[in-house]
This record gives C-alpha cells, sequence and structure tokens, in this order.
C-alpha cells in the first residue's frame, strides 16, 4: 500500500480511472457501488482505491446530485429527555439512508422562534426541515406554505399544508386513563394542564400536547359515565418538569380532594407526582395508581418503576425522516397526516 504523507496532493477520481486502466464512468461507479462490470475489473479499481488512499469528496459529490446530503431538524430545546431522544432517532435514521443532520433549536414565542427559522431557512446547506413546534409557537398557515421540503413533529396542527408526523395523544390519553379505570381507579387527577379547566373547549381541541391528552382523558372518563373532577386537575402552564410535578401534586394533596389515580403528562411530571406522594405517605399503587408519557429512559429505574405510555420515538422518527427525504428526492408530494398508536408500558406505579 502507498504512503501518504503530509503535503501528498490528495487523490482524484481521475487519478484512479488512470491507474486502474479504467474510464472515469466505471470508477465512479464502483466508488458508488452500481454499473455493471465484471469481478475482476470491480476488484482492481477497489485496490487502487485503497492504494491510492482515494476518499470521496463529499460536497462535490452532492453538489453534482443537487443536494446537500444535511437535513435540518428544529427543536424548541434539547434540555426534555423526550426532545432529546428524537434528535437522537432523527440522527441514526438519516445515517442509514446516507444523510447528516443539522440540530438547531429555537426560542419559543420570540422573534427568533420557529417562525424566523422558516423564513430564513437555507437551502444551499440543507435540502429540507424537520421541525418540532412548540405549543407556544404563534404559527400560522402562511408561516408554512414553504419553497423547500417540510415535515412537523408533534401536537400542532398543519392545516393540511405539510406532512405531519405524529403519535395519537388523544388515543393514548383515553388508553393511559383507561388502564388506570381498569385496574380500580375512579376518581382520577391530571398532573400537567396548561390553563384554566374548561371541559367543553377541551373536547373541541384539535393541538396541542396537554391539550389533546386532557382530551382524551375526559373522552374516556365520560365513556365510563364517570366525571372529571376540576379541582383535581393540576395546571402547571409550560412547566413540565420533576419539580412542577411535585409542587403541582402536594398541592393536590392539600387540597382534600380525595383521589386514587394520577395521569401526569409526561414522565418527568409523573416523577414529581410520586415523589409527592410517597412523601405526604401514600401507597404507590395501592392507594394511589400513577401513568405518565413518554416512557423516558429512567422510567424502569425509579425506586417505584414508573408505567408510562411508550412515546412511539421508534415510528416517529424514521417515518419522519423517510417523509422528509421523498420529498427531497420527489417520490412525495401530497401533504399527509401519518399517525400511529401508543401503548402502555405497564411497571410497578399501577396495580
Amino acid at each position: 500500500m502507498s504512503e501518504v504523507r503530509p503535503g501528498r496532493k490528495r487523490a482524484t477520481l481521475r487519478d484512479v480511472a488512470q491507474a486502474a486502466g479504467v474510464s472515469l464512468k466505471t470508477a465512479s461507479n464502483v466508488i458508488n457501488g452500481s454499473g455493471r462490470m465484471t469481478d475482476e475489473t470491480r476488484a482492481k479499481v477497489e485496490q487502487v482505491i485503497k492504494d491510492l488512499d482515494y476518499r470521496v469528496n463529499v460536497a462535490a459529490r452532492n453538489l453534482n446530485r443537487d443536494h446537500t446530503g444535511f437535513i435540518t431538524l428544529a427543536v424548541p430545546s434539547l434540555t426534555p429527555p423526550y426532545l432529546a431522544e428524537l434528535a437522537n432517532r432523527i440522527i441514526d435514521a438519516a445515517r442509514r439512508c446516507d444523510y447528516s443532520v443539522y440540530v438547531t433549536t429555537y426560542a419559543e414565542g420570540s422573534a427568533k422562534g420557529a417562525r424566523d427559522l422558516l423564513r430564513k431557512f437555507n437551502s444551499t446547506v440543507s435540502d429540507g426541515m424537520i421541525l418540532s413546534m412548540s405549543e407556544v409557537e404563534t404559527i400560522s398557515p402562511d408561516d408554512l406554505k414553504v419553497d423547500f421540503p417540510l415535515v412537523i413533529v408533534g401536537a400542532r396542527t398543519t392545516w393540511g399544508i405539510v406532512d405531519h408526523v405524529t403519535p395519537d395523544d388523544v388515543d393514548a390519553a383515553a388508553t393511559a386513563a383507561g388502564y388506570l379505570y381498569d385496574h380500580g381507579s375512579r376518581h382520577l387527577a391530571v398532573v400537567g394542564a396548561r390553563g384554566t379547566y374548561d371541559e367543553s373547549a377541551l373536547l373541541k381541541v384539535v393541538e396541542g400536547n396537554a391539550q389533546l391528552r386532557l382530551r382524551g382523558i375526559i373522552e374516556e372518563t365520560h365513556r365510563r359515565g364517570l366525571s372529571i373532577d376540576p379541582r383535581l386537575i393540576g395546571i402547571t402552564n409550560q412547566d413540565w418538569t420533576i419539580g412542577a410535578g411535585a409542587r403541582v401534586t402536594q398541592h393536590l394533596i392539600d387540597s382534600g380532594v380525595p383521589f386514587d389515580g394520577v395521569v401526569a403528562l409526561n414522565d418527568q411530571l409523573a416523577i414529581g407526582a410520586l415523589t409527592a406522594l410517597r412523601t405526604s405517605g401514600y401507597e404507590v399503587p395501592g392507594q394511589v395508581q400513577v401513568i405518565g408519557f413518554d416512557n423516558n429512559e429512567e422510567a424502569p429505574y425509579l425506586q417505584i418503576p414508573l408505567t408510562s405510555m411508550d412515546s412511539r420515538l421508534d415510528w416517529t422518527a424514521p417515518t419522519a425522516v423517510d417523509r422528509i427525504l421523498g420529498r427531497i428526492h420527489g417520490r412525495v408530494s401530497k401533504p399527509e397526516l401519518l399517525t400511529c398508536e401508543s401503548r402502555v408500558v405497564a411497571r410497578a406505579s399501577t396495580r
């Protein structure tokens, strides 16, 4: 094998073709694993590639293909475990398709929010965008009418303008509430509401994680001939942290209104709820069952392992990547809403 020395000129595709005694086209076909040729020719070119330490100029190759080989993933933050895992899974799914991912965050609900990202998207460095849109973003239909491939993930509506990839939050929440009812609970508390509880309005919502999940809980409760006590709705606004879950659950305990089940609208809130319940002397799951959402990595390893609704990132990430690449390469043209069902991952916080 030839030794590569500092300052040595980088081998080109033409160098490979000349050293192997083949055409540029044949050398290119070997590198890309395409074309027809004898095994002997392919082996000869591969040996020359090895000897010359030839490396593909990715930027040039993508320029020739009229694509950058990159997609952008935009999320409001990488702090929440769900969004961090989403980013990791998007990167893995893109890598399997020979694409790389630029990950960027935006300032929720500000002038530098998602709308600004959409307006300033640079198609010379990225072929398209997967956008996880925050619930507090003010987005209009016109904002989504962009001239580049765009896929939205999460619980915001897209008005049928662009592709939307999301688990069915209403169905997932109904499943979560139903699981607690099936295992003996009759009076559910909810931790993680965004604002004042208005049952009739919530039954009409079409977007927002908290709103859609509350809608699902209400619908399932009504199907059982039961009702939700507004005093058992724990409001955390935009704060879905462990601390918020603990504080709001403690407030529900202190109110004296009896409850025997908690649906926390994400796992961080559920962890906080478990802490408050145990501190106040409640037996989980004997007296109060607790279920969360997203099935975060730490859920199985808590002192009381947490029952949670599967986030379905195993479906969301590859589906979003497949959809954006389909648009980039012209295989997809009509916008679609793509959804999937969730499932209960049962652990010791429920009976």
